[in-house]
């Protein structure tokens, strides 16, 4: 079957709001198009229909799957390929493992695109639950080498196709003059326990100490919003830090062009794109070293990796790069030419060659069946 004469449906959660796998979904979706391909999306976030019922727990839940597995149901009957953005816990429960059972039960190829730096500790918990599940699937692909690691731990083979960058919008900001006196810090991930922004304006209270002039913005949306604006009160950094709420993935260019370095705190992560945007961007990035992290970058060459919930070592990392010019040059340098194996036009050949792979396994698993 020629690419062009594929039809997908494209499972997964979609902006708003904005996020890692949001974004990839809509990108993804795009970028097929472009190359011809049908793809229909199948939202797993759907707004509520009618809108109040989105107020009302449990009751909201019933109001988005009812329709999320008719919708699975019928996309079913027009498509050659499920392509099912997973992710943990609940997700995979209500989402994903649904439209996988849908599509085996319409006699679909089945592609499962599992991402997120907690599978590990989901799978020790609930991989009786999931198993299943995994074994009605014929390709399993992941993003990085550290998810292809925790599947093969538990016998399931799977195939790297990494995230995407969009290059033609994430470019370094060559016309900026960068003023280290009064560097401009950026942590684009959201206000929740997991991204442990408690640790990176710990961290900028120290660097601020070292550079008075220095700045932060932290992009991102979450409950813990109101905790960290005390917080940065608490640690006398309040006129420093500016809480710029959710930033669309169509203006996150904007806040990396007048970056100087991008910070990553989480505690547990697998391929982040905000780190990848940020060398695409040609900003430094200063990440822990959890999950994913280490398959991703390499420490000392594209990034400076230390350790989770160490504000002392993460604002050492953040002054060592702010203060050698050629360690910044050099991360710099290298973080742009890592991020180009990220272009659709590295990844879109190992991704064609995945569909490939599930169609083929469907066809096959028809033929043993003697259907």
């Amino acid at each position: 079957m020629r690419i062009q004469d594929l039809k997908i449906a494209l499972v997964g959660p979609l902006p708003p709001p904005s996020g890692g796998m949001a974004n990839q979904t809509w990108q993804l979706a795009t970028l097929l198009k472009q190359e011809g391909v049908n793809v229909e999306l199948v939202p797993v976030n759907a707004p509520y229909q009618p809108r109040f019922v989105g107020h009302i727990k449990g009751l909201r839940a019933v109001f988005r799957l009812l329709p999320y597995l008719f919708h699975l149901w019928h996309a079913a009957g027009r498509v050659d390929l499920f392509h099912i953005m997973a992710n943990s816990g609940w997700s995979w429960h209500l989402f994903a493992a649904p439209a996988v059972w849908i599509a085996k039960l319409r006699g679909k190829a089945v592609l499962v695109n599992y991402r997120g730096g907690e599978a590990d500790e989901f799978f020790t918990r609930a991989f009786a639950w999931v198993q299943p599940t995994l074994r009605q699937v014929n390709i399993i692909i992941v993003p990085s080498g550290f998810l292809e690691r925790i599947f093969a731990n538990r016998d399931f083979i799977t195939r790297i196709v990494p995230n995407i960058v969009n290059l033609s919008r994430f470019i370094p900001n060559d016309s900026r003059t960068r003023n280290l006196s009064a560097p401009h810090i950026v942590v684009a991930r959201n206000l929740e326990p997991l991204y442990d922004n408690t640790t990176a304006l710990k961290a900028f209270r120290i660097v601020r100490v070292a550079i008075p002039g220095a700045c932060l913005t932290i992009a991102g949306s979450g409950p813990e919003r109101a905790k960290l604006e005390a917080m940065a009160k608490e640690l006398g950094v309040a006129d420093a830090v500016v809480f710029a709420g959710q930033i669309d993935n169509e203006h996150m260019p904007v806040l990396y062009r007048e970056a100087d370095i991008a910070l990553n705190p989480s505690l547990a992560d697998n391929m982040p794109i905000s780190i990848l945007e940020a060398l695409a961007s040609g900003v430094p990035v200063v990440s822990t070293d959890v999950g994913g992290i280490p398959f991703l970058v390499e420490n000392g060459k594209t990034a400076l990796l230390v350790p989770p919930r160490d504000p002392e070592q993460m604002a050492e990392a953040v002054l060592r790069v702010l203060r050698d010019e050629s360690l910044r040059e050099r991360m710099v340098k290298n973080g742009l030419d890592h991020a180009h194996r990220f272009a659709w036009e590295s990844v879109r050949g190992e991704l064609f060659l995945a569909y490939k792979m599930a169609l083929n396994g469907a066809a096959l698993a028809v033929t043993l069946d003697g259907k």
